[in-house]
């Protein structure tokens, strides 16, 4: 039997345990086998009842959810050509492996591959859909993160070559990351809804959208060259101001859907 070419993290509390199974359903549920392995607290007894429950390994937390992510990553073999993570509340659409892969499979020199993203509220209602397309790339460097990362797969040998998600960055790493991989090849970009990312509309506070935006202005500064540098407050407060308003957009719904 050919082994898994696909690693899966799963970060996870154990707080969650409805959504977590969702979660590890939702990989186990597509046709490309994925290993999976849980970054979790071993003393929580719902990590413990799902590792059993679904055959996964759980690694001890380290306490931050990039450090559970490249501990998670240290479980790469040499047959996981792939690699991404997911929170416990995140969901791989159906066929979503199978798409992703099949596009870093047509395009040897791609090193991540990514689709459009359903943005759900926390009882799998629909919010919106992004669907950014190959606009996502041009504005990476410059704009907002419209590439979303639960669905996306990476390239397990440009993950090693970038060192993994920076621990310095407590909310942008999944940016930073990108930034670092655009570098070394380019992007596939798959015409589907491959995620549903869970918006909990009172899990976005006003300190996380400044961390955030302050985090992401810190990774683009990072990527461009000394002399691109000088004129980022050309872009940044418009870009700043267009990210709360979407953000906040998305809040509106979460909350009347919540309300009604």
């Amino acid at each position: 039997m050919n082994e898994p070419r696909v690693l899966l993290v799963v970060a996870t509390l154990g707080r969650r345990p409805e959504f977590l199974r969702e979660t590890l359903d939702s990989i186990r549920a597509q046709t490309v086998v994925a290993d999976i392995v849980m970054v979790a607290p071993l003393d929580s007894t719902t990590v413990q009842e799902a590792a059993r429950e679904y055959g996964i390994r759980v690694l001890p937390d380290p306490g931050s959810l990039p450090g559970a992510i490249n501990l998670g990553a240290g479980e790469l073999q040499p047959h996981h050509e792939y690699f991404n993570w997911l929170n416990d509340d995140d969901l791989l659409e159906e066929g979503s492996l199978a798409t992703t892969v099949a596009a870093l499979d047509r395009d040897p020199s791609a090193v991540v591959a990514y689709g459009a993203c359903r943005y759900i509220d926390p009882k799998g209602r629909q919010l919106w859909i992004s669907r950014a397309g190959k606009w996502a790339t041009r504005v990476l460097n410059w704009g907002p993160d419209l590439i979303p990362q639960p669905g996306m797969l990476v390239r397990s040998d440009a993950w090693r070559a970038v060192g993994g998600v920076d621990e310095s960055f407590r909310l942008a790493f999944d940016l930073d990351l990108l930034l670092k991989l655009k570098k070394l090849g380019p992007f596939a970009q798959v015409p589907a809804v491959v995620s549903s990312f869970r918006w909990h509309p009172d899990s976005l506070t006003v300190d996380d959208r400044t961390t955030n935006l302050a985090e992401s202005e810190r990774a683009k500064r990072a990527s461009l060259s000394p002399r691109v540098r000088r004129l980022t407050w050309i872009w940044e407060p418009p870009v700043r101001v267009a990210t709360r308003f979407a953000a906040g957009r998305v809040q509106q719904r979460a909350h009347r859907l919540s309300a009604s």
